[in-house]
């Protein structure tokens, strides 16, 4: 495949290699692929301009432990694109998706305080005409997705390259976390670039450079902040994507949620409150592959009731920022 082309198995190592160490130097990564470090440069330059990459700095909700939940929103059929777009502006939410015949939108908060989720809720959502329904799901515990990255599951790089690129941090947080008041400077700069240098974080934050590596590496071993990765996974040759709403029998849950966590489709899979009691996002090649995975490989698992499947049909938000609509 020629190298101008975007889905291939090097972009794919240099991606999967960001997903493990998203501050990772290219020469670093250069070594271990045994490629040009300018080879790395021009692959993840053209990701992000063709594939929508980005490598971000994201809060851990759940180390931090801020309750976190996803909405489903009815909403009248003239107004739920309005309705997401505008959701998908807001710097508390995340994922957010029309699904459902565009009637439903989803989305996840990203509340930095209890205050973010009632202005969001109370302030916002009951007072907009257009939503017809709201249902709230709560996560209870999260099997995979968050810091663990997905690309990862179809193993791009070896184990021993995958062992060559991972940082040297604490498997086990070895302070609490939390996030301060004189932090925010820096959390704001990674959200906006996840590989800024530390140049550009000492003039983002005022601090010295000094300072700013000891911050970010405390906050990054505490588990408070985390590197990520958010792209286009059509442009990478999945272009199915759904949300699944399971209803699992009780004592079965953490089993199916531990048997779906380790499925290649699934990119993110957690324990909620509600109606149904896991929700999953799963990504495929197609829709032929959507349905061999719901048949053949979730439905038989022992304490699946029943499966609700949403189709992503327009994606407006992944972590941080509004995608273009195109």
């Amino acid at each position: 495949m020629a190298e101008s082309e975007i889905f291939d198995d090097l972009n794919l190592k240099v991606l999967h290699a960001l997903e493990i160490d998203g501050r990772v130097a290219f020469s670093r990564v250069a070594a271990v692929l045994g490629v040009s470090d300018q080879t790395v440069a021009r692959r993840y330059r053209r990701m992000c301009a063709e594939a929508g990459l980005r490598v971000v700095g994201v809060r851990d909700t759940q180390r931090l432990g801020r309750d976190q939940w996803m909405l489903r929103l009815r909403c009248a059929p003239d107004g739920a694109q309005d309705i997401a777009a505008a959701l998908a502006r807001r710097p508390d939410t995340a994922w957010v998706h029309l699904t459902s015949a565009g009637t439903e939108v989803v989305c996840m908060t990203l509340p930095r305080t209890p205050g973010d989720y009632d202005d969001l809720m109370f302030g916002k959502l009951l007072r907009t005409r257009q939503i017809v329904g709201i249902t709230a799901h709560q996560f209870l515990h999260r099997f995979y997705g968050g810091r663990t990255g997905w690309i990862g599951k179809h193993r791009p790089l070896d184990a021993g390259q995958a062992a060559a690129l991972r940082p040297d941090r604490p498997e086990t947080p070895r302070a609490r976390a939390r996030i301060t008041a004189e932090d925010e400077p820096l959390v704001a700069a990674l959200k906006t670039d996840g590989r800024a240098t530390y140049p550009e974080l000492q003039r983002a934050t005022g601090r010295p450079e000094s300072s700013v590596k000891r911050r970010l590496a405390a906050l990054l071993d505490s588990g408070a902040l985390y590197i990520d990765t958010e792209y286009d996974t059509e442009r990478f040759g999945f272009a199915t994507a759904a949300l699944l709403w399971i209803t699992v029998e009780p004592g079965s849950l953490d089993a199916v949620g531990r048997a779906m966590a380790g499925h290649p489709e699934v990119a993110h899979a957690s324990a909620t409150t509600g109606p149904s009691n896991l929700v999953a996002s799963v990504l495929t090649r197609d829709t032929a592959e959507l349905y061999a995975y719901l048949s053949r490989t979730l439905g038989p698992l022992e304490g699946v009731r029943h499966v609700e499947t949403a189709p992503y049909l327009r994606r407006f938000k992944q972590l941080t920022y509004p995608r273009p609509l195109r």
